[in-house]
């Protein structure tokens, strides 16, 4: 059975018709990815290293572990079906208060520290939530600061988010909370350099 494209090519010469069938083939294969990288699954590099050792930035930039950027896998439509859990690594829209104060934009890749509504504080380098310590076994003691911070109470619908390089991550700490609006996925795999992939 012909399809309506075939029927309407039938008095084309061949030729066209091959080119026809090439380019729709093309197109909407280029369709498909697009759409795929907007709604499904979207890759991003790691570009400083706030998330170093679980992610790691290339030198010469400091504090970077490796010779080549990470380059992870979010997945953009997982938080219309669940809430966000703590500790899930999540790439998100820089907030306007990053911008002024880290001075960077586009977007960001830190962890889930603190849930809506939770009390987080932080003493000398240890995180707690709701007054108990929060064990965090993703964190090289060599990379942990020794700050205070807090208490805070995080608002409705909003996140606190981390790096796990402490000493150099541009975090909640000094932007405040950031609102779910934000998110624009949750990390789940590396795939690139080869040496690093995996599922996160």
């Amino acid at each position: 059975m012909r399809g309506p494209v075939d029927r309407l090519n039938a008095k084309l010469p061949h030729r066209w018709r091959v080119v026809i069938d090439w380019t729709l083939t093309v197109v909407g294969a280029i369709v498909i990815v697009l759409a795929i990288k907007a709604w499904v699954v979207n890759p991003y590099r790691i570009p400083s290293a706030s998330m170093e050792p679980t992610l790691h930035c290339a030198r010469p930039e400091p504090s970077c572990r490796a010779r080549w950027s990470d380059r992870v896998l979010a997945n953009r439509f997982i938080y219309h079906f669940k809430d966000p859990d703590r500790g899930n690594i999540v790439v998100f829209h820089t907030p306007e208060a990053a911008r002024r104060r880290c001075f960077t934009g586009g977007t960001y890749v830190k962890r889930i520290i603190g849930l809506p509504r939770e009390t987080l504080q932080e003493r000398s380098g240890t995180v707690y939530i709701n007054g108990r310590q929060l064990e965090e076994s993703y964190i090289d003691p060599s990379e942990r600061d020794d700050r205070s911070f807090g208490p805070v109470t995080i608002p409705k619908d909003h996140y606190f988010m981390m790096g796990d390089n402490r000493r150099s991550s541009c975090d909640s700490r000094i932007w405040g909370s950031l609102d779910r609006d934000a998110f624009i996925g949750e990390v789940f795999a590396v795939y690139w350099p080869p040496g690093r992939i995996g599922l996160r």
